[in-house]
């Protein structure tokens, strides 16, 4: 992809990845995939995986040699299709392999000659749920990035998708072109951001966690909301609310209600993380996923405690999450976040680690109608950053970091 950007599949619910967590060890949540179909017509070719279940993707694509893959988690491959290759009948692709990469990762393979593609798409269909790659040659024009939704014919052999979760990769583009690092609604509306809604997670008698010497997250969090606020409102001029602004309790539920209301275009939720293992320490900033890490599924459970649903409301939340076509910004919004917080924090700790950008089921992040992320500034359970944590310095220090990460996402959309 020309793109720096990552393009990402489907999300699962939080109460699905906590009910994997807690199943018996012998129960194989996996999904099985059996079975995999190609079809090429004159326009473009059809790779289809069949899965059955729901289950996360992630797509990209490698050089040298050429190749667009999917991975899909929480998978298994059945033995009979276990490193089988299936020839094609284009002269822009050589194979398609499929391969259990990793004991819960199923990969598809494309092997490709990107001097002879012009686009690719791929996306997810339901009932049974499978995901397609098509894949356009030189010389044959791409279906409109945004075209209403539509199910190919039977058997999935027709008929070139309109899909809104992900659009074509566009090929033959300046990377450094900011409108161009990612191909979602937002910039290709050339939508901007004017109005932030920022989270300090906790508060009132939910304290989150609390340190050795008594330091509660949910004063911190606050703190570098507000100063987070104020570089908004005083540096860039862009409206910035809190969803809350002293020490009062507000539902996990109704946080991203408030950013919908006030019509927000980002939702920035701050909290200060903790780990059983008081060496570990670092910052990580979250959007809206499933993961197969237990680290990452622990700590949802913990902060998605207070959540009032039940999972009576899985299938409608779920459906909800899905069919969210922010997921794309969430991530880039949380990469430009992540690595600018790293770099402020360590002016103050050299040696703060940088632990990533993740998929985390979040509640508080459920339910947003703009790119959210959830941002775990450092660990009070670790005594370095406790002790960091109590300065006014570092906190700010912290909000600088976001607001540099928002500015530069900002950027990125061509609008900053």
């Amino acid at each position: 992809m020309t793109s720096a950007r990552k393009s990402f599949g489907p999300v699962l619910l939080a109460a699905l990845a906590l009910s994997l967590a807690s199943a018996a060890p012998q129960d194989d949540q996996r999904a099985e995939i059996v079975n995999l179909r190609s079809y090429t017509h004159p326009n473009f070719t059809r790779v289809v995986l069949d899965i059955g279940k729901l289950r996360e993707y992630m797509p990209g694509e490698l050089h040298d040699p050429g190749r667009i893959y999917v991975d899909v988690l929480m998978a298994k491959l059945n033995p009979i299709l276990q490193n089988q290759s299936y020839p094609v009948k284009a002269d822009y692709i050589s194979q398609i392999r499929i391969s259990q990469k990793t004991a819960s990762t199923v990969r598809l393979a494309v092997d490709v000659d990107f001097s002879r593609i012009v686009s690719y798409r791929v996306y997810h269909l339901f009932d049974p749920f499978r995901l397609v790659v098509d894949i356009y040659p030189r010389g044959v024009a791409a279906p409109p990035a945004q075209a209403p939704a539509q199910a190919p014919a039977p058997g999935d052999k027709a008929a070139p998708p309109g899909n809104r979760n992900q659009p074509p990769v566009k090929r033959d583009v300046d990377p450094k072109d900011p409108n161009l690092n990612a191909t979602s609604m937002a910039r290709q509306l050339g939508l901007g951001v004017r109005t932030v809604v920022i989270d300090p997670g906790h508060g009132g008698p939910k304290p989150g966690t609390i340190g050795k010497s008594g330091l509660q997250e949910k004063d911190i969090n606050l703190a570098v909301a507000l100063a987070l606020k104020k570089l908004l409102v005083d540096k860039a001029g862009i409206n910035a609310v809190l969803t809350r602004e002293s020490d009062v309790d507000v539902g996990l539920d109704d946080r991203t209600v408030i950013a919908n209301q006030k019509r927000a275009d980002l939702f920035i939720s701050i909290h200060t993380n903790a780990h059983r293992d008081r060496k570990r320490g670092g910052v990580e900033t979250f959007f809206l996923n499933i993961s197969p890490d237990p680290s990452v599924v622990e700590l949802a459970a913990e902060e998605n405690a207070t959540s009032t649903k039940n999972i009576g409301e899985m299938k409608t939340i779920l459906q909800k999450i899905v069919q969210n076509s922010k997921i794309q910004e969430s991530y880039d919004l949380a990469v430009d976040i992540q690595r600018n917080l790293v770099k402020a924090l360590s002016q103050d700790l050299p040696a703060i680690r940088d632990l990533g950008v993740k998929g985390g089921p979040f509640w508080v992040l459920i339910g947003g109608e703009m790119p959210s992320v959830l941002v775990e500034i450092s660990h009070l359970s670790n005594p370095k950053e406790e002790a960091k944590l109590k300065t006014v310095k570092y906190r700010e220090l912290a909000a600088q970091g976001i607001y540099d990460g928002i500015m530069e996402y900002v950027r990125s959309l061509g609008k900053g």
